[in-house]
């Protein structure tokens, strides 16, 4: 028996005549986002101010490469591009990233053919997704609706209700160095969480936090039902440092991503003129570690103040002022959460090149819900504070994040590779849950609850 192309089979799936098929695009107009904006506007819209789309014209992201291609003496290669531009990596149009502004717009970024054209995931790091050149587009629909434009199929790749779709996204989020370190781990942080696990009720995929569901139609187009559709937003805690579209919906996401991701408990305790300040957190919401990704790079701390009856500041860690690095504070308590990478001579490294050992600071995600299953492990971290004072009139804390640690900027800026006006554009935000505070007169020592 002669098999068929997955295109032959789509069009006979379709209704479409193989004598006759449909007249679609080409190649160079599925290739651009614009094409795709006819029909998928709402999606469009969304992914134009995505991450993804941003992600070969960040400008951190050129100097970052930059500086890589420089101090390797171009040894680094494709390894950044191949995630940040993998469209214009496959077609060969860049071998290294040092060409981007010269490269058409439907090669710049992460793309809807690029995600869309995916058959197969061959790894687990570094971006091994395998590229079908069939022109058909994949989708979570089992039953797509037949269009003019394109050939359609189903994909568990790309349906955010099946496991196999972390794959897909996960692959391109973890990163192993060329030195061997597991330097990004947001998939193997997924995988080994209880997120992942056969039970169904456990179950979320990458998609089902990151582009949430709403009642829409797919496209704009005769004859699509309403279907549950998925927001192409896809955010993080990253933010563009440049106008970029979509950018204050983007920061109102992503806030709101982090505001319900940690949970605190915040206890306070005197003894003989000894205070004691308690802060528990654990990963609430997140399906990998929190913060998670590029880890090193990142800066989490927690923000704990306490003050008298006068309203004096008697004790304070983590207070960090606007574009203030976290580096420069002179803090024996503070509490960071986040990846340290160290270069060979035990320097801390500030790029992922010079890193030959990490440690890791993380909040894990849960890996079961019982303390008597095999896999279970203890999600909550706990930091104790000790000072000699008598009892507070109040103490409040939060936890506060950075996607960008201001060090590597001003190593970027003084290096020449990066214009020193994107440091006052890297945002600090505050875990909302995280923003509490202690009173004695609350009638107990611990707030939220146990």
């Amino acid at each position: 028996m002669k098999w068929l192309s997955l295109a032959a089979v789509v069009l006979l799936v379709t209704g479409c005549a193989l004598e006759d098929p449909p007249d679609y695009l080409d190649k160079e107009a599925m290739l651009s986002p614009e094409t795709c904006k006819d029909c998928h506007q709402a999606h469009y819209e969304e992914w134009s101010g995505s991450m993804h789309a941003y992600a070969s014209t960040d400008p951190l992201f050129r100097a970052i490469n930059a500086r890589g291609q420089r101090e390797t003496n171009g040894e680094l290669g494709d390894f950044c591009v191949q995630c940040h531009a993998p469209v214009a990596h496959r077609l060969g149009l860049t071998t290294d990233g040092l060409n981007l502004d010269e490269l058409p717009d439907y090669a710049q970024g992460v793309t809807c053919f690029f995600c869309h054209s995916v058959e197969s995931v061959q790894g687990t790091h570094n971006n091994p997704l395998v590229l079908a050149d069939d022109l058909v587009m994949r989708g979570g629909y089992k039953n797509p609706t037949p269009n003019s434009a394109h050939a359609s199929a189903y994909s568990p790749l790309l349906d955010r209700e099946n496991l196999q779709s972390s794959d897909l996204c996960g692959s391109c989020h973890d990163i192993v160095t060329p030195k061997g370190i597991h330097l990004e781990r947001t998939y193997v942080e997924w995988q080994e969480s209880l997120y992942a696990h056969d039970n169904p009720d456990q179950q979320q995929t990458c998609g089902n936090c990151h582009m949430a569901g709403r009642n829409d139609v797919a496209a704009d187009y005769p004859g699509v039902p309403l279907r549950r559709v998925h927001s192409h937003m896809m955010v993080g805690v990253d933010t563009a440092l440049i106008p970029f579209p979509e950018i204050e919906a983007q920061m109102t996401q992503v806030q709101r991503e982090l505001d319900s991701s940690v949970y605190p408990e915040l206890c306070v305790q005197e003894k003989d003129g000894e205070i004691t300040i308690k802060v528990t957190l654990e990963n609430l919401s997140a399906g990998h570690s929190w913060p998670s990704g590029a880890a090193m790079d990142r800066r989490a701390w927690v923000e704990v103040r306490a003050f008298d009856e006068f309203d004096g500041v008697v004790f304070e860690s983590g207070v960090v002022s606007e574009g203030e690095a976290v580096s420069s504070l002179s803090d024996p308590n503070l509490w960071e959460l986040r990846d340290r990478g160290f270069k060979e001579n035990g320097e801390e490294a500030h790029f992922f090149w010079e890193v030959d050992t990490l440690e890791s600071e993380l909040l894990p995600a849960p890996t079961a819900l019982f303390p008597w299953e095999p896999d279970y492990i203890d999600t909550h971290r706990t930091r104790e504070y000790v000072f000699q004072a008598n009892q507070p009139a109040r103490v409040t804390m939060r936890v506060r994040i950075r996607a960008v640690n201001l060090d590597l900027i001003d190593d970027l800026v003084a290096s020449g590779d990066l214009d020193p006006s994107y440091r006052d554009k890297i945002p600090t935000f505050t875990l909302r849950f995280t923003d509490i505070e202690w009173t004695p007169d609350m009638g107990k020592t611990c707030i939220p609850e146990s």
